[in-house]
């Protein structure tokens, strides 16, 4: 086959509905329910049609079967304050990868190999989203969301609430990063939590409510001085290396990363009237680009 099948199922994606926006994600999920759910044997054979003639009707009902797994390892990530309708897209770039990529000769069901890839995806997504508020700690701040839940769990630590000291110090020596970033993505990933929740302070036998520790938080005119020319020197720091990048690259950032709403990947490419995947492409280029300059001007 030639090298056009590596970009088969994802180039083939036009044929699958799409979420245009948050408010269409209902619409979406009925949508999807008319697909079949493939047999272990029709699921083999559609594999095997695949990868071995190259077939795209096959990869195409390989992908709207599972759509549903998507959709609904998606929805576990409403938390992190990302538009749903892009959270599905990668979801489903992630489901298209897991296709592509998937062995014939493997002991599994394709579901179990496409989790991984599906949750890679919407990783990935997460994780450029957020790097543009903490530049310099990228690789800590991703070891930190890949491996957090899982240490937590291997603790016993199933509900989201604040950590205790002890805690955090463990996780913070085991994942060799601060104490102060653990707490602050053990918050990010749990979500807000109420003020009643219960807290350990060091040197307390009892936890107290979170609403009796919170400090008060209002700075000295020195500090607020020093923060506010610190902000405005790193504001003024990426909008150089902004200016570097090229018009489209541009209106990509401005319009997915540095707003308060940012625009789905269909609504640019409608705009640029490419396909949601070269926007996605961009997007990702234009970031690592961005991202490398910054850092590179602040080291300077």
């Amino acid at each position: 086959m030639s090298e056009n099948k590596d970009l088969i199922v994802v180039e083939n994606k036009s044929n699958l509905p799409a979420v245009v926006d948050n408010g269409s994600v209902y619409s979406y999920l009925e949508q999807i329910k008319k697909f079949p759910i493939l047999s272990e044997k029709e699921e083999s054979d559609l594999i095997r049609d695949f990868k071995t003639n190259g077939n795209l009707e096959s990869a195409q009902k390989l992908i709207t079967s599972h759509l549903r797994l998507a959709a609904k390892i998606a929805l576990t990530y409403k938390r992190y304050g990302l538009p749903m309708a892009d959270i599905i897209s990668e979801a489903n770039l992630g489901l298209m990868q897991a296709v592509k990529k998937f062995d014939e000769h493997k002991k599994v069901r394709l579901a179990t190999y496409a989790m991984w890839w599906i949750k890679a995806a919407i990783h990935d997504y997460i994780l450029r989203s957020w790097s543009l508020v903490k530049i310099g700690t990228v690789a800590a701040q991703k070891k930190l969301f890949y491996n957090l839940g899982r240490i937590k769990a291997r603790l016993g630590l199933y509900e989201n609430k604040e950590l205790e000291p002890k805690v955090v110090k463990e996780i913070a020596k085991e994942l060799v990063v601060d104490e102060q970033d653990v707490v602050e993505m053990n918050r990010r990933i749990g979500g807000d939590t109420s003020l009643n929740v219960s807290v350990y302070n060091d040197g307390d036998d009892e936890p107290k409510e979170k609403i009796d520790m919170l400090a008060d938080t209002r700075q000295n005119v020195e500090n607020k001085i020093a923060n506010k020319q610190e902000a405005e020197y790193k504001r003024k720091v990426l909008l150089q290396c902004l200016n570097d990048l090229n018009e489209r690259e541009q209106y990509v950032i401005k319009h997915r990363m540095l707003t308060d709403n940012p625009v789905t990947l269909d609504e640019i490419g409608s705009h640029f009237n490419i396909s949601r995947e070269r926007v996605r492409q961009i997007e990702k280029r234009a970031f690592e680009k961005l991202s490398a300059a910054v850092k590179a001007k602040m080291a300077a």
